[in-house]
């Protein structure tokens, strides 16, 4: 047989080992969305809520969302969907534009808490000692504290001049306590494996053991620690909003929120106010619980459900 034969046979076999290869992965990753609905749900609640966002966007103008937009107090009709406030802002631009402000407080919050929660578990835990009796420490002692309370106080320190991203470092000032004592516990247990002992037999240094040998494993439970410190900081953030300390000149929900309350919206029954906000933060919390819920999955296996 000659050369020009066997090259495309070989091109035909290479093909059909990738496609075979891909169609497993395919297989596999069907199963595991079958056996792994809550995943499944959380992530289509958030895509649908970002899919509105974003349509949302084109569709309005930013300076809606501003008092003295639009005649107040008008219900919901087909000018303007959601209806308007008191202060004369189209509820439904107000919506738009408060959906990425607030999942930017929690994306911010959480990422810095769980950052610093992360390197101080695993500092903690690692090199034991001195180090782990002071960080445990501190961490017990600041889990004691309300820390709505704690926030509180920050935020009335500020109140008047915080924009977006000063709420997110506010909320973000606690958002390191409970991860940090959950990663330790994590790292805790994965330390006494062989394959650390292994490691440190090798002469791998510590940092490198932390960072090649044990992130690794823990990366499915940061991912989902990830999403839980979201969630959490987006709740404080509306909490600490819903009581006026949060940043007025941005329509994030909570903000929404608070100007509904403080005019009365509930008892004179302009439902149209305050519904949407709590409709879309409903939505977002269940999303976000539901994907954390199916990442957990992935990094616990004894709540791992069989095919």
């Amino acid at each position: 047989m000659s050369s020009d034969h066997v090259l495309p046979s070989a091109q035909r076999g290479m093909g059909a080992l990738v496609e075979s290869t891909w169609r497993e992965r395919a297989g596999n990753l069907g199963r595991f969305l079958r056996r792994n609905p809550m995943l499944v749900f959380g992530l289509v609640l958030l895509l649908l809520l970002f899919l509105f966002s974003v349509i949302g966007s084109y569709v309005t103008d930013a300076k809606d969302a501003q008092p003295l937009a639009a005649r107040p107090l008008l219900p919901p009709s087909l000018e303007y969907p959601f209806g308007t406030d008191k202060l004369g802002r189209d509820l439904f631009a107000t919506i738009i534009a408060g959906i990425p402000l607030t999942l930017r407080i929690g994306i911010v919050a959480g990422l810095i808490g769980l950052g610093i929660g992360t390197v101080l578990g695993f500092v903690s835990a690692y090199y034991g000692g001195w180090v782990d009796t002071l960080i445990s420490g501190v961490v017990d002692v600041g889990l004691t504290v309300p820390g709505l309370m704690v926030l509180i106080i920050i935020a009335i320190a500020f109140s008047g001049q915080l924009d977006v991203n000063d709420m997110a470092l506010i909320v973000s000032a606690l958002a390191w306590l409970y991860p940090a004592r959950v990663i330790r516990s994590q790292v805790l247990t994965l330390k006494q494996r062989p394959f650390v002992e292994v490691a440190r037999l090798t002469g791998m240094s510590g940092p490198e053991i932390i960072f090649l040998e044990l992130m690794p494993n823990l990366l499915p439970y940061l991912a989902a620690s990830l999403v839980g410190a979201i969630a959490s900081a987006i709740l404080a953030s509306i909490g600490l909003e819903a009581l006026g300390l949060g940043p007025v000149d941005s329509p994030t929900l909570g903000m929404t929120i608070y100007w509904a309350l403080l005019n009365g919206a509930v008892i004179n029954r302009w439902w149209w106010w305050w519904a949407p906000p709590i409709l879309v933060i409903s939505i977002l919390f269940n999303g976000l619980f539901l994907l954390s819920m199916g990442l957990d999955e992935i990094a616990n296996p004894r709540v791992r459900r069989s095919l």
